[in-house]
Formats: structure tokens, C-alpha cells, sequence
């Protein structure tokens, strides 16, 4: 009984031992397996978010799953859409105060008619004033939808060459985007022709990561790239090698390729050519 109590000692004091003598960091939690802290990180929430160094109105928009037009429209920000660290961004429209309540005074029939005629004496202007707005906004939001069909209009690539390890998934905490994997080094290529909007390490969870707006429609992203070969305002074609495949904040080398439509999150392999 007294030798099995000492053996039971000596092993308590051995996994002591181990569990402090761990040096090695705890692995990084995979970017899509439910709400871990890694994923908590790469998302915005709350109505508020204030610039850190390194960020652009694109890439807030993109971890908050928002329209960069939106953020611009909200904050009063004009193009070409610049902000300074410390400025706080509003992700949401703030109420609109409540309107006070009109006073109305009691009014002889007499002033009350007299009001009705004039009135209707201004009915008919009115009327065709709105009618000619109508006219107008229609003529506008046609305009607007050609625009939107033409802009929409690109001509894809697949970003790497390799396999395809994870796939897009649709779900609240799924994968936003496809894994390519390849050896390190490979050639990170545009997906299509447009302009860089942002090159960094800024946003926690993506490393190394590059984002390209192609039109008013379309952002398409790379992430834990091993080294970025292009820098921000610049303008790349279809194609265009932009950066080299790498495992920036990942646990092995590969890239994560997302496609944006209007800040949301789209399956890249309804674009890119089969």
C-alpha cells in the first residue's frame, strides 16, 4: 500500500514537471472551426471600430463583411477613401432623432377655407413636379443598373496553381473562401484585372495579406502569403504575379483565396474558369 502511494506521488510530479517545462507556443486555431478566438479576431463587430496603423477603409470593410461604399456613405468619407489611425469608423448608420411634434393652433372656418383654396391652387404644380422627379429617378436607376451590368463583366483566372484543400462554405462560421495548397514559393497570380487597395499584416488571421478591388462590385483577397511583390494604389492586370505562396498565420502552406460582391462573401469556384 505504501509503495503504491509513492508511485502515485512520482507520477503527479512527473506531469508537473512536463506541463511547465513547455516552452512551444499552443497551436493556432483553424480559421473555420466554429467561433474560436482566431476567427473572433478577424471579425468586426459592434457599430463602432477605431483605426489601427496599417488599415484602409477596404480592409475594415472587409473584416466587418461590409460594402466599402456603405462605410464611406455612413462616415462621410469621400474618395479616394483615406483615414488615419485613432479616427473611429461608424459600421452602422447612427439613429435618426425623433422628429418633434408639430403645433397646431385652432383657426376660424373661414382662414381654413381660404387655406384649401390655395391649396388646390398649388395641387396641380406639385403634382407635376413629382411626377417629373418620378420620371427622372427611373431614368437615373436604369442608368445605374446598365452601369452595374457592365462593370460586372470580368474576365477570371485562378489565383495558384494546386489542389484544392477546403472549400467554400456558406455557413455563419464556415470557410469564407477556397485553400489552394502547393509548395512554398509558388506564384500567387491576380484573379483578374484591377487595383490594390490594400498590402500587409494588419489584419490578424489572414498573415501576409493582399486585397484587390476589380470594380464597384468586386474585392478578391490572398492571404498568409509567404512575400507581397506589389504595394497599395497599384494597378495590376490579369494574371499579374503579385505575391509567392506561403504559411503567414497558418499552420501550412497554402493560399486562402476569398471573393467579395458588395462586402459579402462568395463562393470563388462559381468564377473561376473549370
Amino acid at each position: 500500500m505504501r509503495l503504491l502511494t509513492q508511485l502515485l506521488i512520482c507520477l503527479i510530479c512527473l506531469q508537473l514537471i512536463a506541463c511547465s517545462s513547455r516552452t512551444t507556443p499552443a497551436p493556432v486555431a483553424n480559421l473555420s472551426s466554429g467561433k474560436s478566438s482566431s476567427q473572433q479576431k478577424i471579425k468586426i463587430n459592434g457599430s463602432n471600430y477605431k483605426v489601427k496603423k496599417g488599415e484602409t477603409l477596404y480592409s475594415i470593410a472587409f473584416r466587418s463583411n461590409k460594402d466599402f461604399r456603405d462605410l464611406a456613405k455612413i462616415n462621410g468619407i469621400k474618395a479616394p477613401y483615406t483615414i488615419f489611425p485613432g479616427q473611429i469608423i461608424h459600421l452602422v448608420s447612427p439613429p435618426k432623432r425623433a422628429k418633434k411634434a408639430k403645433k397646431y393652433t385652432v383657426t376660424s372656418s373661414k382662414s381654413t377655407k381660404n387655406k384649401q383654396k390655395n391649396n388646390n391652387s398649388l395641387k396641380k404644380p406639385l403634382d407635376q413636379k413629382k411626377q417629373q422627379e418620378y420620371v427622372e429617378n427611373q431614368a437615373s436607376l436604369k442608368k445605374q443598373q446598365k452601369i452595374a451590368k457592365t462593370s460586372g463583366k470580368l474576365r477570371w483566372y485562378w489565383p495558384a496553381k494546386g489542389r484544392i484543400a477546403r472549400k467554400f462554405s456558406g455557413k455563419e462560421n464556415g470557410y469564407k473562401g477556397i485553400l489552394i495548397k502547393n509548395k512554398l514559393g509558388t506564384d500567387i497570380l491576380a484573379a483578374a484585372d484591377g487595383i490594390v487597395v490594400y498590402a500587409g499584416s494588419a489584419l490578424r488571421g489572414y498573415g501576409n495579406l493582399i486585397i484587390v478591388k476589380h470594380n464597384d462590385d468586386y474585392l478578391t483577397a490572398y492571404a498568409h502569403n509567404q512575400k507581397i511583390l506589389v504595394k497599395e494604389k497599384q494597378k495590376v492586370t490579369a494574371r499579374q504575379k503579385i505575391a509567392t505562396m506561403g504559411n503567414s498565420e497558418a499552420k501550412s502552406v497554402g493560399l486562402r483565396f476569398e471573393v467579395r460582391y458588395r462586402g459579402k462573401s462568395v463562393n470563388p469556384l462559381r468564377y473561376l474558369p473549370r
